[in-house]
């Protein structure tokens, strides 16, 4: 619904191994029910059950009332909110209380269905090809996610990345005006681990237990529970200039509640308060709100009027890209979103090759389809430079997290996998004898498919770049200070990652391409685009023309 293009979401906790017991690989939803409904899994059983009465209800009465309504506490349940059923373009579908499928408003399809939720029920074994050989490779994986490799994200959760992106002027601020955050010590994740987490746990049968589970105990907010992750106190945090631990608490507890995506409910909401406080939207339009930047309970409040469509809500539940095209008088220039999907927490002008990875994203600002932050951040690149070779540090980052997704796989896991693994336990689970090179090719016919679907509803070339503002407005503080992204350090990057992808300068795969990775029955989708594409001028060949006039 954001992107017009390619929709997917990932999310974690207990639903997906309840679905696997029951027998399921996958569970694929046509059409529209004639009245609001849910369907029900157990084992072999497939029911499509009235839901008038859970219509309206906030995702954690759903999940309460479906359990009730079947007598049996162990169903899994994963359901939309009121932002679902108002089809808000960024609605989540949340499962287990605290873990959602956020990016891309896959809750807003969901909505669209009249579908309120999916419950299951399993009580099969899981049919393995070699018991022994894999529960093998599972204890040596279970031990390792104890150790060194997740020690971070066992002890401070990702919230720990707040204070060293901010000392890396790379945590966006006040909607992007800046890349440091003057108050990034109150909401770090050493403060909230302190102040507010009374509980950490995991995923079904994971060892690493990286949930951050905090509780407001006082003030406004008591009694206020959220998962703590960096991506939403970036959203609700720097990038409203929020500073309060509790009202970012409460705000993920609302978005669970609501079902929003809560990375896209913070961005769009700093981008109302820039317009709010350039006088393009008024408090007559926020309904009373004096939605400035630092408004906690502003912010808290317009995360129900987004969910429920209410004054300036309804426009704001469209996302930045449709809401800046409505509002106009410059508001463009400053809605951060690729694709339409707003941008998560890494603030790419001082970032190249993740400048790169956000642009070329199949599903829009991302980081989570390349991680080409770390080789920034690592500093096995310089990067505040574009220079050819970014594209396959992108292209090898999109494949190996495309297997990651496919296999169920936790990114914050990666340290301990390679291909060699991905490769070995798939094949001890299913019986296919599956190699570390062909598991790295499933990983590039993803990407390419990824692409070939995108390409045909639309979305080439001059949709792979950035927010204006990453290209025209510098960092102001910290060590990026005056870095940005500039049209021609894009196209550099873009006709590097094109190449490197075997795909015309308009980022069209070759049929060498497809015939290579067996792809060649998609062909069709892309006669017309090779036809009518123009070529492609780069921006190094017109900064020559320009220097020889």
């Amino acid at each position: 619904p954001q992107s017009q293009g390619l929709g997917e979401a990932y999310s974690t906790g207990f639903f997906g191994s309840e679905l696997r017991r029951a027998g399921y690989d996958i569970v694929m939803i046509t059409g529209k029910a004639k009245r609001p409904s849910y369907v029900y899994l157990e084992d072999d059983s497939v029911q499509i059950m009235d839901a008038s009465h859970l219509w309206g209800k906030s995702n954690w009465e759903t999940e309460d009332t479906i359990k009730s309504d079947l007598g049996d506490p162990g169903v899994r349940v994963a359901s939309i909110g009121p932002a679902g059923e108002n089809l808000v373009r960024f609605a989540a579908i949340i499962n287990d209380r605290l873990r959602a499928a956020g990016r891309t408003g896959m809750g807003a399809v969901m909505g669209s269905k009249n579908m309120k939720a999916l419950a299951v029920r399993g009580s099969h074994d899981v049919e393995i090809a070699d018991v022994e050989g894999f529960k093998e490779l599972a204890y040596q994986i279970y031990d390792e996610a104890k150790g060194p490799a997740t020690e971070k994200y066992r002890i401070l959760g990702t919230a720990a990345n707040v204070l060293t992106l901010n000392k890396q002027a790379a945590m966006p601020t006040r909607n992007w005006q800046d890349a440091v955050f003057d108050k990034a010590d109150k909401i770090s994740g050493e403060a909230l681990n302190k102040h507010h987490v009374e509980k950490i746990q995991g995923c079904d049968s994971c060892g690493m237990r990286c949930e951050h589970v905090a509780t407001v105990k006082e003030g406004p907010f008591k009694g206020s529970i959220g998962r703590i992750e960096y991506e939403p106190t970036y959203a609700f945090g720097s990038c409203t200039a929020v500073d309060r631990p509790d009202a970012i608490v409460r705000a993920v507890q609302l978005s669970d509640l609501y079902g929003t995506d809560a990375l896209s409910t913070g961005v769009v909401i700093a981008f109302a308060m820039e317009a709010y406080e350039k006088g393009i939207i008024t408090k007559e339009d926020t309904g009373g709100i004096e939605l400035e930047f630092g408004n906690a309970l502003g912010m808290c409040d317009m995360i129900e009027k987004i969910a429920l469509r209410e004054d300036i809500g309804d426009l704001l539940a469209e996302g930045v890209e449709r809401a800046a095209a409505k509002l106009g008088k410059g508001s463009e220039k400053f809605a951060m979103h690729i694709k339409g999907v707003e941008m998560t927490g890494y603030d790419v002008r001082g970032l190249k090759t993740c400048a790169l990875g956000y642009a070329v994203s199949r599903r829009g600002a991302d980081h989570q389809r390349h991680g080409a932050y770390g080789p920034d951040l690592k500093g096995q690149v310089d990067r505040f430079k574009a220079e050819k070779g970014r594209g396959k540090l992108v292209m090898d980052g999109e494949d190996l997290y495309s297997v990651m997704d496919s296999l169920i796989i936790c990114k914050f896991s990666r340290g301990i996998w390679d291909y060699e693994r991905y490769a070995k336990m798939y094949s001890l689970a299913i019986g296919i004898p599956m190699t570390a090179e062909d598991m790295k090719q499933c990983g590039e016919r993803i990407s390419n498919l990824g692409k070939i679907y995108n390409l045909r509803e639309g979305i080439g070339r001059e949709k792979d770049t950035l927010p204006i503002r990453c290209m025209t407005d510098p960092i102001k503080s910290g060590i990026a200070k005056g870095s940005l992204v500039t049209q021609a350090e894009l196209d550099l990057l873009l006709d590097d990652y094109y190449e490197m992808r075997g795909w015309s300068n308009e980022g069209i795969p070759s049929d060498a391409k497809l015939k290579e990775l067996g792809l060649e029955e998609y062909a069709k989708y892309l006669k017309d685009l090779k036809k009518s594409a123009p070529k492609k001028k780069s921006g190094k060949k017109k900064a020559a023309r320009k220097k020889k006039k």
